[in-house]
């Protein structure tokens, strides 16, 4: 289950085309449209969806704020701009947060954008039981509505599922073992000890521990050493022609 995200009074087309995608982008896919200023369906919106159709074959159409929440148990509303009312603001993350818990309980949660221009009017606001509000430049607060959707799903998912916030993709190799990386340092002791690298002596063994480090530091895959020992060998050869 995922939020209903409410487009109010969308003034283009190609901004609920672009929301959709933006929806899709995060796994939500149930949106509802208040009384679109270009009718419904709207071809520009679907061309704009680009791959996310399935998003607007789904959506629903209501007249009013009113009749598109009135089947959910809690209602944020996105402004950028505080209003003369009392309501709990919170930050997109802390929302999406709070809303995957209730999801969680069974609650059916909604989210309210308002249209390009002005934004959610105080009779919208007042359907909602809590604010969002974008941390925003305060000298250009203004945010497109697709944008709007996407922080807000970035959010949710970021709440409702696990990511991997970091990841080596290993291209078809592993990491190299220690027994490995013990014969790539003894191969390179080897053929540095041969070519005189170790001198002045009295300074050979600090100089073979601070290689020995070396490769301890580096991260290294199969492939790496490989390619290593590769080089090296090759260099000899090439060396010995000389």
């Amino acid at each position: 289950m995922t939020p209903t995200f409410v487009l109010t009074r969308p003034q283009m087309g190609e901004n609920i085309g672009a929301a959709a995608r933006a929806m899709l982008n995060f796994g939500v896919d149930r949106m509802r449209i208040v009384d679109p200023r270009d009718g419904w369906p709207n071809r520009a919106a679907v061309a704009m969806a680009s791959g996310a159709g399935r998003v607007l074959d789904a959506a629903t159409v209501h007249p009013d704020v009113a009749g598109s929440v009135s089947d959910c148990t809690y209602v944020y509303a996105t402004t950028a701009r505080m209003r003369d009312m009392t309501k709990e603001v919170l930050s997109p993350e802390a929302a999406m947060q709070d809303a995957a818990r209730r999801i969680a309980e069974g609650q059916h949660v909604a989210v309210m954008f308002g249209p390009e221009r002005a934004g959610l009017e105080n009779e919208d606001l007042a359907q909602a039981n809590a604010l969002i509000t974008v941390p925003v430049n305060p000298e250009f607060p203004s945010l497109n509505l697709a944008q709007c959707v996407l922080l807000v799903g970035y959010e949710w998912v970021r709440a409702s599922a696990e990511i991997e916030h970091q990841v080596t993709e290993m291209a078809g190799t592993d990491w190299a073992d220690g027994q490995e990386i013990e014969h790539l340092a003894r191969h390179f002791e080897e053929r540095l000890e041969g070519a005189g690298f170790f001198f002045p002596e009295h300074k050979a063994p600090s100089m073979k521990m601070n290689l020995r480090n070396f490769w301890s530091r580096m991260p290294l895959t199969r492939a790496d050493v490989q390619t290593l020992h590769g080089m090296l060998r090759q260099m000899v050869r090439w060396a010995s022609r000389q």
